[in-house]
């Protein structure tokens, strides 16, 4: 068979990987999410920069790179609502808080790109009766904004 192997993270290609609730792996380490790691590192962090908290790191990376805020909602649905939400989502809007999707991607989900950077990412959760919400933004009205019509959009389907 020619089709390369799936990677897996015991193949070294992944050096930093996290996820929401403050888990952390690190090449290296154990193969397990470590949320008491990632606590200790961001200390270490802090300390080591000399700062007083997190927040001043914050600040400062924002300054470099640009502001950006996220957000998850989840939405508990009965399965014939999720069903429905999920075909209305096989054609999304164009444009969402007056801007154009700019693309859409279906990897994990329905994710829509605006024009402008900002995205929102709807997909039903694997182990639980509810959908997620993620919304990313560069500032906080943006943010609410698209709450508020990643919200219609959940509810009116």
């Amino acid at each position: 068979d020619s089709k390369p192997a799936a990677e897996t993270p015991s193949q070294d290609k992944v050096i930093l990987a996290g996820e929401e609730s403050a888990g952390l792996t690190i090449r290296g380490h154990i193969p397990e999410k470590d949320g008491v790691l990632a606590c200790l590192l961001v200390a270490e962090m802090v300390a080591h920069r000399g700062r007083t908290s997190l927040r001043e790191l914050l600040d400062e990376l924002y300054a470099q790179v640009g502001t950006i805020l996220s957000r998850r909602i989840d939405f508990t649905l009965r399965p014939e609502e999720c069903a429905r939400l999920l075909t209305k989502l096989e054609e999304p809007p164009r444009e969402l808080i007056g801007r154009r999707i700019a693309a859409v991607e279906r990897k994990d989900g329905t994710k829509l790109l605006l024009e402008d950077g900002s995205w929102l990412l709807i997909r039903p959760s694997g182990t639980e009766p509810v959908v997620r919400l993620y919304v990313e933004a560069k500032n906080a009205a943006d943010l609410e904004r698209l709450i508020a019509a990643s919200r219609e959009l959940v509810y009116s389907a």
